[in-house]
């Protein structure tokens, strides 16, 4: 059986092969044209093994001659009349799918080095991080021969039309919480638009990025002049969120507790969507906490590369120490510690699930961005009362609502200011639904159509028609 067979059954089992644990890290320079090249200060910078605290490798360290050089190649790649510029469309859709291909072969060596570099759960890197990359970029990839413009109905003696058009080079910055997930993000649609990229991973996570660029490569010489374009720098970039999660009394509780659950422990609690504001009625709160706490202390911490093990460390120690100054900060405001509340073990950056309760909208922990494995679990009465409380907050990036009145669910889906609102779930996306957020959880939208609208420029045509033919 060949390695994509092996890969499909593993998929189709739902099975999880066991990591390589003793990868080399071959991939560390700076990606500018199809070639590796040393940094022109000469200077490097290590990369750290959160869950051992060691050194993984050093990686060529981008400043600004570097990115100057990168963009230079992106705006020459991007001239009109360069192969790229004039490569049919659906042959930039073939490419797309070509490095989707070499992912998908290389989906063991990519899941490796997403949880020894990111900490990640190895079985959800190779089973949900990988797949949503492929999904992403095969789904633009499809669309890289259906993006048209459409005629314009005016005055008889003109024709009128539009044309949706690259934008040019495209600064693309990761977040480290998400690393190959987001490149695939970003990376899709820009380049299925026909545009060119520079791509800056996250400091602290560059690896997978690094290693998707020798894959690109390896596509082949005209794909070079499209994406082969990505250089390191110090940069780290995340999403802004501190989503609400409403909880009503006539929802499903086994189910609630669970999404909530999920909403804000998954990934160590570091997504920009995690359901970090939980908000349960009344009526139910005290039997709500209590199975909250049950779920939170179930957990194994460890090394993420070990199959048993359900929580990995936090990204570094700077996050590992914000989060532990927000659990303080908890405790000392008057929250109730129910569980965790502190850090785990004496090497890596591990910390214990924490679970709130008797949280007040003004403490810190309800009002910060924690990224990190604690839950605070607030207290409401009625609907108003907790539309204006989940609104309260400078962002906007996601919700989520547990019920069984439709027309509650619905009323409500309508007053969140969220980019994303879920109802009896979490979490829950594709690459055909936009994401994005309202107020200061970031502009424009992500993924699915809406996603290529950041890529293009509408230029409308007109043409007087002679009027010797009209």
């Amino acid at each position: 059986m060949s390695s994509k067979e092996q890969t499909s059954a593993n998929l189709a089992e739902g099975a999880v092969p066991a990591p390589l644990t003793n990868l080399k890290i071959q991939y560390t320079k700076i990606f500018i044209n199809n070639e590796w090249h040393d940094s022109v200060s000469g200077k490097k910078f290590p990369v750290i093994n959160p869950a051992t605290e060691e050194k993984i490798c050093d990686v060529e360290e981008g400043d600004k001659e570097d990115v100057d050089k990168a963009v230079k190649a992106a705006r020459e790649a991007f001239q009109f009349g360069s192969p790229w510029r004039t490569m049919d469309a659906s042959e930039r859709g073939r490419l797309l799918n070509k490095l989707a291909d070499l992912m998908e072969r290389d989906r063991l060596i990519l899941a490796t080095i997403e949880s020894i570099n990111g900490g990640k759960l190895f079985s959800n890197a190779y089973l949900m991080d990988i797949s949503t990359s492929l999904k992403i970029i095969r789904y633009y990839a499809s669309w890289a021969d259906k993006i048209h413009g459409s005629t314009i109905p005016i005055d008889g003696k003109f024709f009128s039309y539009t044309r949706h058009e690259p934008i040019g080079v495209c600064g693309q910055i990761l977040p480290w919480n998400f690393p190959l997930v987001v490149l695939a993000v970003k990376i899709g649609p820009a380049l299925c638009c026909g545009n060119t990229v520079v791509v800056k991973p996250a400091e602290q996570t560059p690896l997978s990025a690094l290693y998707v660029a020798s894959l690109i490569k390896e596509v082949g010489l005209l794909i070079k002049e499209a994406a082969g374009k990505s250089n390191l720098k110090r940069v780290s970039l995340e999403l802004g969120g501190k989503s609400p999660c409403i909880v009503f009394a006539d929802a499903d509780l086994d189910s609630a507790v669970e999404f909530a659950h999920q909403g804000v422990f998954f990934h160590q609690g570091q997504c920009c969507i995690a359901a970090s504001r939980l908000f349960v009625e009344e009526a139910i709160y005290d039997k709500f906490v209590q199975r909250s706490v049950e779920r939170a202390k179930k957990y194994t911490l460890g090394n993420p590369l070990n199959p048993e093990v359900q929580q990995g460390p936090q990204i570094d120690k700077e996050q590992y120490t914000k989060i532990l100054d927000l659990i303080e900060s908890g405790k000392k405001e008057g929250a109730k510690l129910e569980c965790g509340g502190g850090p785990f073990g004496n090497k890596g950056y591990f910390i214990q699930p924490t679970v709130f309760s008797n949280v007040t909208d003004e403490m810190r922990i309800a009002k910060e961005e924690i990224f990190g494995p604690v839950q605070q679990i607030m207290k409401f009465k009625t609907i108003d009362e907790v539309v204006k409380r989940a609104n309260n907050t400078s962002y906007g990036l996601a919700a989520g609502i547990f019920t069984k009145d439709l027309d509650k669910a619905l009323t409500i889906s309508s007053a969140l200011q969220a980019g994303t609102v879920w109802v009896n779930c979490y979490g829950a996306s594709s690459p055909q639904a936009p994401f994005g957020g309202f107020k200061m959880s970031g502009n424009g939208r992500e993924l699915g159509k809406y996603g290529l609208h950041e890529y293009l420029e509408v230029k409308t045509v007109t043409v007087k028609i002679s009027e010797k033919n009209s």
